[in-house]
């Protein structure tokens, strides 16, 4: 048998699917999930700026959805870069590799340079029990859970640090963020400035989130 084969064989399949298009560029985002005992997850983003990239993430989180690993590979024309991400004794270790140069791509397309990926300080994260990969409608589900927003009474402010995932150059950040429920479907997020009502299905998963995504439907 080819070992490719071998491989196929031991990925485990996932029993659900959900598709998204991106409303702030031409984009979007597939993925594959097994939320039945926390989540796994296997996912393709896919976007044109600030250059052509595509990203392939795994996810997985304990029982009570706070992240335990996340490995994030991004690839564009004449580069390719890969980090992961783990949690344990309330610690991440952060590991990276590099192939080409993306800060060629973006410098003569005319964009800024990109951080360098990873983190050189992985103590800067160690109050985020999530990560958030950025332009993925999928990483907001994480707080929404962990923190059992659908049960929470209405306007209740969950102020929260994450492991920011820059896309498409991988820099890990830390980033204070705001979750706030708005009763069933919906609730609000908050960055810095920033400030979107995100709408869920029952799940928990977005359907709709001003300025980035909404959910495909299949016919």
């Amino acid at each position: 048998m080819p070992t490719g084969s071998r491989n196929v064989r031991h990925m485990p399949t996932m029993p659900k699917s959900i598709f998204w298009s991106r409303t702030d560029t031409a984009g979007s985002e597939h993925v594959l999930l097994d939320d039945g005992h926390g989540l796994a997850a296997r996912g393709t983003l896919l976007a044109v700026d600030p250059i052509p990239w595509t990203a392939r993430y795994q996810l997985t989180t304990t029982p009570d959805w706070a992240t335990t690993r996340v490995e994030v590979e991004a690839e564009g024309l004449g580069w390719l870069r890969r980090v992961k991400l783990e949690r344990a004794a309330d610690r991440w270790r952060v590991t990276t590799a590099e192939q080409g140069d993306l800060d060629a791509a973006l410098v003569a397309a005319g964009h800024p340079r990109a951080g360098l990926p990873g983190t050189d300080d992985p103590d800067r994260l160690v109050d985020a029990l999530d990560v958030d990969l950025s332009g993925s409608p999928l990483f907001n589900t994480l707080p929404v859970h962990r923190l059992r927003l659908a049960a929470e009474p209405a306007d209740v402010a969950h102020r929260i640090t994450v492991a920011w995932v820059l896309l498409p150059g991988l820099e890990v950040v830390p980033a204070e963020q705001i979750y706030t429920g708005l009763g069933p479907g919906r609730v609000r997020f908050a960055s810095g400035t920033f400030t979107a009502e995100i709408d869920l299905d029952d799940s928990g998963y977005v359907v709709r989130y001003p300025g980035l995504a909404e959910r495909f439907e299949p016919r």
